[in-house]
């Protein structure tokens, strides 16, 4: 007979979780806590100021972006596997989480000094700031994944990862319209999205709007961090603590393992090439928009409210999906869309759609998505918005399925590692390319190399439900 847990304990491996649901929405409140950082700084806002107005010059300002996330990705890849097993073998998660959560906040609220053209030390510190926090934020995701098992049943974990994605998702487009809505303003207008005066008083010439997403980010992050914090149920703490040399000496043995478990490590291979390119378009998406049709505050906030709005849809819908047919299947398709979505993105330029297709140039001060270029780039963009999603999530729930459950804790925290392993890899080849050819759309096309061949391998994955 299956063993249950006495309400608000964590459950061990191979255990029913009987989590109140306080402790379950607790645990998904986090995402909607973390999500503003991918959202607003990563993608919509934050880095297309950056490139734009910080550094000036777009494609020396997307090389550094990308070779900044790269940084960040040889970090996550090195520190992600020995923070996990130091976790595994000392129990408690949630302490780890709440030190992840005040550096991640610190380095967001460095993002204030990033002045219009800083240089030198001003420069450096804000692209220091943002490596440490998108590596932060990343060890922060192997904890809080490591959780999800020991809160539902494993024939809801589809459910249940994908709501999550869906509610970050909601808490990511909340936050946007917040900042592009109410506060960050279009220095040439001095109003924001909505045009309305700036909730706050800001120098609109000093890009102040642009800078304050960084401390926005980092307060709405520790506000709703907390709740996790509160009523979310911890693994205990182990009765004998193991070493750090314990933990790696425990991955380990899990690396060697693998073998006897071909479809695990082929889904791991598979994950470890399409989520280097799923990463990258986060990153480079909004930059590439707003580099080829020069969007301003106003474009790029619309965009991402749009696009973040039928992301939340997706992963809503793809968690349901994915408990009926299956997260291999909801994996593929949805990367079959985001490849034909790319190309499709990767097809537009100020004069051109489809490749070869001739249209007129977007009319400067025209309303936004009013040019033919911009419709189609838009359409591609929702499309890729509405699959993105699915694709993480039924990652997931995927593991859960196919790893033992007896190692159940063991393969996620391998599982965290797939994506990170090589995480620099997609964005140091865009920043290389973009470097080297002087061309965004070059560099932006390297993506599709790692998603084509994650589509491949994940061809060769069984997954037993």
């Amino acid at each position: 007979m299956a063993t249950t847990m006495t309400p608000g304990a964590a459950p061990l491996a191979g255990q029913i979780p009987n989590v109140p649901r306080r402790g379950v929405a607790s645990w998904v409140l986090f995402e909607w806590a973390a999500q503003p950082f991918y959202t607003l700084i990563v993608t919509f806002l934050f880095g297309p100021y950056f490139v734009n107005v910080v550094v000036g010059d777009k494609a020396v300002g997307q090389a550094l972006w990308g070779n900044a996330a790269a940084v960040a990705g040889i970090l996550i890849a090195f520190g992600s596997p020995i923070l996990g097993a130091v976790a595994d073998v000392r129990g408690q998660r949630k302490p780890w989480l709440a030190a992840f959560v005040v550096v991640m906040a610190a380095c967001m609220g460095a993002l204030w000094f990033a002045v219009p053209g800083a240089k030198g030390a001003s420069l450096w510190l804000v692209l220091v700031a943002f490596v440490v926090a998108s590596a932060v934020a990343e060890f922060a995701v192997v904890f809080f994944n490591a959780m999800m098992p020991t809160l539902v049943p494993r024939d809801q974990l589809g459910k249940l990862s994908g709501i999550s994605w869906a509610v970050g998702y909601l808490g990511g487009l909340l936050a946007l319209i917040v900042m592009a809505g109410f506060v960050a303003t279009d220095p040439t207008t001095g109003k924001t999205l909505f045009g309305l005066a700036p909730a706050i008083a800001l120098e609109a010439a000093l890009h102040e709007g642009d800078r304050l997403v960084g401390p926005f980010c980092a307060l709405w992050l520790i506000i709703f961090a907390i709740p996790m914090f509160l009523f979310t149920p911890d693994a205990p703490r182990h009765a004998v603590i193991g070493t750090v040399g314990d933990g790696l000496k425990s991955f380990w043995q899990t690396i060697k393992d693998l073998p006897r478990h071909p479809e695990i490590l082929t889904f791991l291979l598979a994950r470890m090439s399409f989520s280097d390119g799923m990463s990258a378009i986060f990153v480079f998406g909004g930059i590439y928009g707003a580099g080829v049709f020069d969007w301003g505050l106003r474009e790029q906030g619309m965009f991402g409210i749009i696009v973040v709005l039928v992301g939340a849809i997706g992963a809503f819908l793809g968690g349901f999906i994915d408990d009926r047919i299956g997260a291999k299947r909801v994996i593929m398709l949805a990367l079959l869309v985001v490849i034909a979505s790319a190309v499709g993105i990767l097809s537009v330029d100020k004069t051109h759609v489809f490749f070869t297709q001739v249209v007129p140039a977007k009319v400067p001060g025209s309303t936004p998505f009013s040019s033919t270029g911009e419709q189609v780039f838009l359409m591609f963009a929702v499309l890729l918005g509405l699959v993105s999603a699915p694709v993480q999530a039924s990652s997931r729930s995927l593991i859960a399925r196919i790893a033992p459950a007896d190692k159940i804790t063991q393969f996620f925290g391998l599982f965290a590692f797939s994506g990170k392993a090589t995480a620099f890899a997609a964005p140091l080849l865009v920043g290389f390319v973009t470097a080297a050819t002087g061309s965004q759309r070059h560099g932006m096309a390297a993506i599709l190399l790692f998603l084509i061949l994650g589509l491949v391998l994940m061809a060769f994955v069984r997954e037993r439900r």
